[in-house]
């Protein structure tokens, strides 16, 4: 976990992406890969390093999934019926704390899964403290009673930075939230360009 939130600040300029569209994204101030060299790399990448990076920006964006969960995301969205890009999309979409971050529970994904992990998070009245749990459409999420005046939660659902996605309902009146429906890749509010296709070609090699 602490590895994983020190290293999310350099994840933008090692990508050459403001990842979550955050304005105080170190990548907007210095457009360029980190280290001594990073402003002198050049070349044309291959088509392995092209899927690659695709990989990396959508594993990074879902709060640095590590590459063995993230490849078995990829094998639940291959042995579904119907487009295996939907499918890895739907499942990383549905996952509890992606769905606390839409909800504008938390201001990071990061810091939705330190709210899950310490227990401020219940599914259908019941505490949940996995990040990876996958929600359901009839699912109610809510921040437990004692953790609803937690000063970030209100912070972040007050925040103009970005908006609640039509495929999540949430109530922000008494902390709750559902998703409607599993969104289309179409649908979901990236802030960068993102490539699922190449992803599923990276793991098909």
């Amino acid at each position: 976990m602490t590895k994983r939130l020190k290293s999310k600040h350099k994840v933008d300029r090692r990508l050459k992406a403001n990842l979550w569209g955050r304005p105080k994204s170190p990548f907007n101030s210095r457009a360029y890969p980190p280290g001594q060299h990073g402003q002198n790399k050049k070349g044309k990448p291959t088509d392995f390093g092209v899927q690659l990076q695709a990989k990396q920006k959508l594993k990074a964006y879902y709060g640095n999934i590590n590459e063995r969960q993230f490849r078995n995301i990829y094998r639940k969205a291959l042995s579904k019926k119907g487009d295996t890009t939907e499918n890895l999309i739907a499942l990383l979409e549905s996952r509890l704390d992606t769905v606390i971050y839409r909800a504008k529970f938390a201001p990071t994904v990061f810091s939705a899964r330190q709210m899950i992990n310490h227990g401020h998070i219940k599914v259908n009245k019941k505490r949940v403290n996995i990040s990876s749990y996958i929600v359901k459409n009839s699912d109610l999420i809510e921040v437990r009673e004692k953790s609803k005046k937690i000063a970030i939660i209100d912070v972040s659902l007050q925040s103009k930075e970005r908006d609640v996605p039509e495929y999540i309902e949430l109530d922000d009146k008494n902390k709750t939230a559902k998703l409607v429906r599993t969104p289309k890749f179409s649908e979901v509010p990236y802030p960068v360009i993102m490539e699922p296709n190449l992803v599923i070609e990276y793991y098909s090699r």
